[in-house]
């Protein structure tokens, strides 16, 4: 069964940062392509950063520069570092999974069946 567990939500001033944490269990998660996603209240759910087998990373133009993907393997754990917070990135992020990955849009929420529960993010000007 597959599991995602968010962690490293929480209440920040404009500028600050935050790490996100999403623990993976119950599929081969070395072989997974992964993303972040977020979704602000009356908004639709926005892809923000996407990571493959690979190590290769992919970004929302609105996090570029900011945010930073990353996976420990050995961990069975995605991060995203999110510098420079401001207003706009407020929302609820989610973590995805889909395996394995392939020649699909990462940054899309529809190719992804695996999903947590979310951690909320709230920055404050």
């Amino acid at each position: 069964q597959v599991r995602l567990v968010e962690s490293g939500g929480g209440s920040v001033q404009a500028g600050e940062s935050l790490r996100l944490s999403c623990a993976a269990s119950g599929y081969a998660y070395s072989s997974a392509c992964m993303g972040w996603f977020r979704q602000a209240p009356g908004k639709g759910r926005e892809g923000v950063a996407s990571i493959d087998n690979f190590n290769s990373a992919r970004y929302a133009d609105s996090v570029k520069g900011r945010f930073t993907i990353s996976r420990d393997n050995a961990k069975n754990t995605l991060y995203l570092q999110m510098n420079s917070l401001t207003t706009e990135d407020t929302a609820q992020y989610y973590c995805a999974a889909r395996v394995p990955c392939g020649t699909w849009d990462t940054l899309a929420d529809y190719n992804y069946p695996y999903w947590g529960q979310g951690t909320q993010v709230t920055v404050s000007s």
